[in-house]
């Protein structure tokens, strides 16, 4: 019977584990893929936001090349606080279910069952892509995540969105041969893009080097085409990739079968004490960017550490007291 279980071992997932071993609960990290896999998922390229040192947790300086960090130096620092605080974490295990109460939790995955008095879910949004619903997004053209520019060299390529991501692909891709065209909802690109970044495309998009279609959206996707509903009709382009950069969300079955309800049904915001971040199910609490629904924005690394600090001080008193 562990004191705490933790599922997801991204940033935050860490920051409870650390909190956790700080105040000599007995707890264990239940993680799908690899450490950090959200991160390891990033483009290869990728400059966070942040600075590093807002980046940091457990008190484990942070130290990068430049002002901001990139995807390799993320990926480095965070083992480096795994192994420092020889944190109790098993990879490559998926939860599948969460039973019981508080004091009392089952949970099931591909490999174990475990039982814990208390469990925290931090298992952000980064595995569930907004989908864009139309005939043709099954094709092995279409992705929904971005990885090595240099795949795109010489090649066609539709990029859906104008955030951050829809930009470093747009970008990116162009800079290693690709003829780019953007397909953006809204008339402009997003006033939120890293401010870095914002001049270079737009400078882009005035010059001609990247095509922009605004106020548009995809209709549908062919072998070797795309069609696209635009202000002045449809049109048909040549293609030979999609990057559909259209953001992702947290596993709202997964948390719906444990349980946890929403407090927002237009936003899926599921249901969490704005203090302890225990939800309405006792004894479960929410972690990260898992808190977010579909206003993904709202929370991330760098302003929800402290997610961790609350919930562990909010255990600690709940083992002292009992679960009788």
């Amino acid at each position: 019977m562990y004191d705490v279980l933790i599922v997801g071992a991204g940033p935050i997932g860490i920051a409870c584990a650390v909190e956790c071993r700080a105040k000599n609960m007995d707890y264990i990290v239940i993680e799908k893929g690899c450490l950090v896999n959200s991160i390891y998922n990033y483009p290869v390229n990728m400059t966070f936001f942040s600075t590093s040192e807002r980046l940091e947790i457990g008190d484990v300086p942070f130290i990068s090349h430049g002002i901001k960090p990139v995807r390799s130096e993320a990926l480095e620092y965070y083992r480096r606080v795994k192994s420092t605080k020889k944190l109790n974490i098993n990879l490559y295990e998926k939860v599948l279910t969460i039973e019981g109460e508080s004091g009392n939790f089952t949970v099931t995955s591909e490999k174990n069952v475990y039982n814990a008095k208390v469990v925290i879910i931090a298992t952000g949004f980064f595995d569930f892509p907004n989908l864009l619903n139309v005939p043709g997004e099954n094709l092995p053209k279409v992705k929904h995540y971005f990885d090595d520019p240099h795949l795109y060299a010489d090649t066609n390529v539709i990029v859906v969105g104008g955030g951050n991501s829809a930009v470093d692909a747009a970008l990116e891709t162009f800079r290693k041969g690709a003829n780019v065209t953007m397909v953006i909802l809204k008339e402009s690109i997003d006033p939120n893009v890293k401010y870095w970044v914002k001049p270079d495309i737009e400078n882009r998009i005035n010059d001609g080097s990247i095509n922009a279609l605004f106020k548009s959206k995809i209709n549908k996707i062919g072998e070797d085409t795309v069609t696209i509903d635009t202000p002045n009709g449809e049109i048909v382009l040549k293609n030979d990739f999609v990057l559909a950069m259209t953001g992702y969300h947290p596993d709202f079955e997964f948390l719906a079968s444990c349980g946890i309800s929403t407090q927002n049904d237009e936003t899926n915001e599921p249901f969490y004490n704005s203090t302890s971040f225990e939800t309405n199910v006792p004894g479960i609490f929410l972690a990260g960017v898992v808190c977010c629904g579909l206003e993904t924005r709202k929370w991330f690394i760098e302003n929800s550490r402290f997610h961790a600090v609350n919930i562990a001080n909010q255990i600690k008193k709940m083992l002292k007291k009992g679960f009788n």
